[in-house]
């Protein structure tokens, strides 16, 4: 009953709640603010290789991978894959088109964060939107909901199904013990994540701006053989009915 339940609720959320608000959003923000997309794409492109004034500061690229970090993960991957294989390189082209859309919206969460952004005692800058919410919106409860949600949404969600994902990619290999692989894997990623989080903020960005590129390199390589292969696959299913 349980599994019914939730089953029906991300049933509706994904396929029609969210779908209507996040592009609905989307088209919005961008007719708002003159299709940032188009209209600043060489100021973004030229502000990714600024260095920074201040000494020690993040610099522009480590931002946009700390920020690329934060959003790709096992559903971007998955979803793809899943949406290439289903409906073929038609959903390529749709997937290109919700995500310049959503871009729009991607902006004028950075800009809310920008704005209503505080400093610490150190000099250092901290905010997103729990920040902004209670700021612009004057509703803290609110805030407080959004933050025990993103608490419970990483801790169990997004964190729990990539370590998951990640361990079982190993169950293929011969070395690969049901009972002890995934309390090993599992120890040698919270070690790895505690050393990061450990290290603060700058040790994040430093990680991140080194993982990220290769991260994008290797899905890059996965998706193209991966299409690769349903095309050859189709033209030889198309060659035979000749």
């Amino acid at each position: 009953m349980f599994q019914t339940i939730i089953g029906t609720i991300s049933s509706f959320m994904y396929s029609k709640l969210l779908v209507i608000l996040l592009i609905g959003a989307g088209v919005y923000f961008t007719i708002r603010t003159r299709f940032p997309q188009v209209r600043l794409f060489k100021n973004a492109c030229g502000s990714v290789m600024e260095k920074p004034e201040d000494k020690g500061a993040i610099s522009s690229f480590q931002a946009l991978m700390v920020s690329t970090a934060s959003r790709v993960g096992t559903g971007n991957i998955v979803g793809v894959s899943s949406a290439i294989c289903i409906g073929g390189f038609g959903s390529v082209f749709w997937m290109w088109v919700i995500a310049i859309i959503g871009s729009a919206s991607a902006l004028i969460e950075s800009t809310l964060a920008q704005i209503y952004k505080k400093k610490g005692k150190d000099g250092s800058c901290y905010g997103g939107p729990a920040y902004y919410i209670e700021a612009a919106l004057h509703c803290r409860p609110l805030a407080i909901v959004f933050c025990v949600a993103m608490i419970l949404t990483y801790a169990f969600g997004f964190n729990m199904l990539a370590s998951y994902n990640l361990q079982s990619t190993f169950s293929v290999f011969s070395f690969y013990d049901a009972k002890m692989s995934p309390w090993i894997i599992g120890g040698i990623l919270a070690v790895l994540t505690g050393w990061c989080l450990l290290g603060g903020g700058s040790r994040i960005v430093k990680v991140t701006s080194m993982v990220v590129p290769v991260m994008g390199d290797c899905v890059y390589r996965n998706f193209t053989s991966g299409s690769n292969y349903q095309y050859s696959e189709r033209a030889g299913n198309v060659r035979a009915h000749f």
